[in-house]
């Protein structure tokens, strides 16, 4: 299992009236997140652009389970637990500052041929990346 982590202090405009984080921000939480996981890996999104890949996003879920408001510190852990094939699933849990976790989630994205808009199998450049990860893990 690869793993990461990445902390956002969520701002002003980022919460509801109520005063908590609006739902919708955690599926941008997750996209940063994913970024910067593969990031540390060498595979960012001008990498992807450069090399004609599109990664959209076919699944997303995700579970509340505490609020978490204005200038509150997440913690998100992002989890890919296996190499992927044609689709890269990746799994959030994000943690407030006090250790108690806010909500999970998950999302699926495929691998598009930025030209064709066609699927495809898993670009060598990204497997190459987590390759040495997985065998370095399993050892």
């Amino acid at each position: 299992m690869i793993s990461g982590k990445y902390k956002i202090r969520p701002r002003y405009d980022e919460v509801d009236q109520m005063g908590y984080v609006y739902h919708g921000n955690y599926v941008s939480y997750c996209h940063q997140a994913r970024t910067e996981l593969l990031r540390k890996f060498g595979v960012n999104d001008k990498v992807l652009e450069e090399n004609g890949i599109m990664m959209p996003v076919i699944s997303m879920n995700l579970k509340y389970l505490k609020p978490s408001g204005y200038d509150n510190e997440l913690t998100i852990r992002t989890f890919i637990n296996k190499l992927p094939t044609t689709r890269l699933h990746f799994e959030f849990v994000f943690e407030n500052d006090q250790g108690e976790k806010v909500c999970k989630a998950d999302s699926t994205v495929v691998f598009v041929d930025k030209e064709s808009r066609k699927p495809k199998r898993t670009p060598e450049i990204i497997l190459h990346a987590l390759q040495a990860e997985f065998e370095m893990l399993s050892n």
